[in-house]
């Protein structure tokens, strides 16, 4: 273990015992409350306030949101980070019985706002349909498919995302594997004890980067601080980087990559990908596709059956999948998929697109259709909804939906292999046989492809007679709760892992 990450475990250690974060009370004490803070807390005080939203189904929720931020100190109460946080609960009728969910993103350098304004909060902000445009009205609705109904719902920011920041100049302290979750842990840890929530049911949400979090923290909850979880969400998750982007001469990442891109051709013949009309693309994939990419571009025959099949499934120009042996680049079908229109495909969503903006330049220079042009609304909106509606205002910072400076500063460990999970994960599950754990995905996604983490799943063992581990891949891309359809799906997938985890929970069921 480094210094750096002894320090960072006793910072966090230090955010347990240290003093607790402070809801808004009326103005004669907010002197008295602030002087209790660390010094050099640049966040306002928590904000509380109520809200009550009537559904499309006639469901009507009456809930409590608070935001603020959990100040990070050391030893000796010097403020080292200040963690920004939303929380969203219904009122509770029996202690310790409601579940509590914790939702963070990926990025790493990811706010919690996508999960939080697009996917699971009590508000959406609308951005289905074949593009997003920028300058879209950044006005939030109520979300039909919120999971606040059957969990409490709070969405953390680590250090550098949303209004999240270290104190003084060593935010990079921060920006690694290891420091992030041991942090992002102690942050959940004291939530619960400030709220007195460490007896209720507690689960975990993570999507992208957030998914390959979610394992590590649970981790760190069961032996570091004491705290065990009874399931995980996972959406569009990286699970082992080996798997993400292996270089070109290993054929993992064309097997991996071939069913996304398959889904992406259905789409274009006006098909909708589900598990049986993508049976012939993953038994391709991992059959005769494999066996045909070892045997490597020199062999004719077989780069000419490649070319034959992957063109067929995909909607390629065959001309364009034999020069390149039959290993599509993601960046090639976002680019020539619809080439005669000029319109470029999202590696997030092949169904979304956007014009090119340079179509006669030798290689791509677009930025994305989706990651790119959702900056400005949903940025919009969560600092919208921030402020006027949970009543938090931060005037004089940014807030930083995505940031290249934690992503372009991450470390990810001096290890010889890439970062994984799995491990973390078989650990998990083995240890405490009541956890259930989902991982998600959309079809069309390039950027982390379902079939990897299907390949993955695959070779971890049941851990008793119940499906405690499952995988569902829904309609659409690495955000595919855009669509309607596959947010509800999502919404009844997590509850039926809810009602099964609460279920064993109740009755000590181990899996066996």
């Amino acid at each position: 273990m480094t210094y750096l990450t002894t320090r960072i475990l006793a910072l966090a250690a230090a955010l347990l015992l240290g003093p607790s974060p402070l809801l808004a009370q009326p103005a004669r004490q907010e002197n008295r409350q602030e002087s209790r803070q660390p010094e050099g807390r640049r966040l306002p005080p928590d904000a509380t306030t109520q809200h009550s939203l009537t559904l499309s189904d006639g469901r009507s929720l009456s809930f409590t949101a608070v935001a603020g931020s959990l100040p990070l100190v050391d030893e000796s109460g010097k403020l080292q980070a200040e963690i920004a946080f939303t929380a969203f609960t219904l009122p509770e009728r029996e202690a310790g019985r409601r579940p509590v969910t914790f939702a963070i993103n990926g990025g790493p350098g990811a706010a919690s706002a996508y999960l939080n304004l697009a996917a699971v909060g009590p508000w959406r902000l609308p951005l289905d349909g074949p593009s997003i445009s920028p300058s879209m009205p950044p006005t939030a609705v109520p979300n039909d498919e919120t999971w606040l109904d059957f969990t409490d719902l709070v969405f953390i920011d680590p250090v550098g995302t949303g209004y999240s920041r270290a104190a003084g100049d060593e935010a990079k302290r921060y920006y690694g594997v290891e420091s992030d979750a041991a942090v992002l842990s102690a942050a959940i840890a004291r939530w619960l004890r400030t709220n007195d929530r460490l007896a209720s049911p507690k689960f975990f949400l993570g999507e992208s980067y957030g998914g390959f979090r979610g394992p590590l923290i649970a981790r760190k909850l069961q032996d570091d601080v004491g705290v065990g979880l009874s399931g995980l969400v996972l959406l569009s998750p990286v699970l082992d980087f080996g798997y993400l982007q292996p270089p070109r001469h290993n054929p993992l990442g064309a097997v991996t990559r071939l069913p996304s891109l398959a889904a992406a051709g259905l789409e274009r013949r006006g098909q909708t990908p589900d598990p049986a009309r993508m049976q012939e693309a993953e038994a391709y994939a991992a059959g005769p596709y494999l066996a045909d990419l070892l045997r490597g571009p020199a062999d004719a025959a077989a780069t000419g059956r490649m070319t034959e099949r992957v063109a067929a499934l995909t909607g390629l120009d065959p001309a364009l999948v034999r020069r390149q042996a039959g290993r599509v680049a993601g960046s090639s079908y976002q680019r020539e998929a619809d080439r005669e229109s000029g319109r470029v495909s999202s590696a997030y969503d092949t169904g979304v697109t956007g014009w090119d903006p340079d179509p006669s330049a030798a290689s791509g220079r677009f930025v994305d259709p989706i990651l790119s042009a959702m900056q400005a609304p949903l940025t919009s909106a969560i600092v919208d909804l921030t402020a006027r509606t949970l009543n938090w205002r931060v005037p004089n910072l940014r807030y930083e939906l995505l940031s290249n400076a934690v992503n372009g500063g991450w470390n990810w460990g001096g290890g010889r292999s890439p970062p994984e999970v799995v491990s973390e994960l078989r650990q998990a599950l083995a240890l405490d046989g009541a956890m259930r754990v989902l991982v998600a995905h959309g079809y069309t996604d390039l950027v982390t492809p379902y079939f990897a983490s299907k390949l993955i799943l695959d070779q971890i063992p049941p851990y008793g007679r119940e499906t405690r581990l499952s995988l569902s891949v829904y309609p659409g891309g690495h955000m595919f709760y855009f669509r309607k359809a596959s947010r509800a799906a999502l919404r009844g997938d997590a509850l039926r892992l809810y009602e099964t985890a609460l279920a064993a929970r109740q009755g000590g069921n181990d899996g066996r």
